[in-house]
């Protein structure tokens, strides 16, 4: 290992999480209240895919950062400079989200790649030779790579800036999966570097809790706006209760686990799936805090089949994000989740029907019915997945 590396190198007795990368998430309160502000706007299928397109690239700056800061020291002053301009880059994608796929698209795009190129860049700079040199190197190819269709699809308009993003996403999350097979310096191999398990996660669970933030600044904001009246006030009940439920069900046994797996992981392959699945929670809370802005502006009357979608499609995708992070961590699933979901899918058609606020709490029932479920079956008793 060389000096440069030795001396950013994070050292394993050093597990806790620093002040400066709580200051970098405090950025994501604004991107994800950005987001949920787009979907809110639109609702169709179209917005949904578009707030999507826009929350990945997120996620990947906050996963990127996260994981530099678990490899390297954030006391070290590069490394705080790394992770101050990753903060003030997000802070222009976050400003520049709501109109993406309008006149701000090169300033959403350009951010993001100035925050990962420059980063990668740097790295490369200052780690002067070793694998952990050639390790960013792979990372700065792969984001030149997708910085293709990144710029191209800025330029573009309408659904071909949709399909390039999505494009650029694809190459860089296959990449990952793949160990960034790069020309001239082949795979990264799946043991080149170990995680802190404690800091890795603890970071996974922060970024979780701001997303139950948002919705927690929904319903508060949403009910001062809305009037006290005793519809509304069931509707924040049922805001309320999913929210416990939420943080009940992602904290339970895989959630509280999540240390130990990220540190048994033979490397970034094999425990970036924990951190992968994160993404897919965040969609799903802001997906509900949409519906509940709906749900406690509107508590009775006719529920829109496009209210539906989020009422019953929020918890359905964070019941399939926790799943995909208990097998991350258990290699297993357990059987209530997909029965949820399917239970979820079936009663789907006939919220219509019923007025929001029993949409609403027809949902919540069943994430109770998984609490209920996790709690009668007692924690987990099995090792957490390793290298498998």
């Amino acid at each position: 290992m060389t000096s440069g590396a030795g001396r950013l190198r994070r050292r394993p007795e050093k597990p806790k999480v620093t002040g400066l990368e709580l200051l970098f998430d405090v950025v994501f309160v604004l991107a994800l209240a950005q987001l949920s502000t787009l979907l809110e706007e639109d609702t169709s299928w179209t917005g949904a895919v578009q707030t999507l397109i826009l929350l990945l690239p997120l996620s990947v700056v906050w996963a990127v950062t996260a994981e530099e800061c678990d490899k390297y020291d954030p006391q070290q002053l590069p490394i705080q400079l790394l992770v101050l301009g990753a903060l003030l880059g997000t802070l222009v994608m976050a400003a520049a989200a709501p109109e993406a796929f309008g006149e701000r698209g090169l300033y959403f795009a350009g951010a993001y790649l100035a925050i990962q190129l420059g980063a990668s860049g740097i790295l490369v700079h200052l780690l002067r030779g070793g694998e952990m040199q050639r390790s960013e190197a792979r990372e700065a190819f792969w984001f030149g790579v997708s910085a293709v269709p990144w710029i191209v699809g800025a330029i573009m308009h309408g659904w071909a800036r949709a399909v390039l993003w999505a494009l650029a996403l694809a190459v860089e999350y296959l990449a990952a999966v793949l160990r960034l097979p790069t020309p001239g310096l082949g795979r990264g191999r799946a043991t080149e570097f170990g995680y802190s398990g404690e800091h890795l996660a603890d970071r996974c669970r922060q970024f979780f809790t701001i997303a139950l933030g948002e919705l927690i600044l929904v319903t508060g904001l949403t009910l001062d706006q809305s009037g006290f009246r005793v519809a509304t006030f069931a509707a924040v009940l049922a805001a309320f209760a999913t929210t416990v439920l939420l943080w009940r069900v992602y904290f339970y046994s895989a959630g509280e686990q999540q240390s130990k797996a990220l540190a048994e992981a033979s490397g970034p392959v094999h425990g970036r799936p924990v951190v992968f699945a994160h993404p897919i929670l965040v969609a799903a809370v802001i997906a509900i805090s949409i519906s509940y802005k709906f749900v406690i502006s509107h508590p009775l009357g006719r529920t829109p089949p496009a209210w539906v979608a989020l009422i019953v499609g929020g918890p359905a995708l964070f019941l399939a994000g926790r799943g995909f992070l208990e097998y991350a961590v258990f290699r297993r699933v357990s059987w209530d989740r997909p029965i949820a979901i399917l239970v979820l899918v079936v009663i789907s058609p006939a919220m219509i029907l019923v007025p929001p606020v029993g949409a609403a709490s027809a949902a919540a029932l069943v994430l109770a019915g998984v609490a209920l479920v996790d709690t009668a079956r007692g924690p987990r008793r099995g090792q957490p997945a390793g290298a498998g």
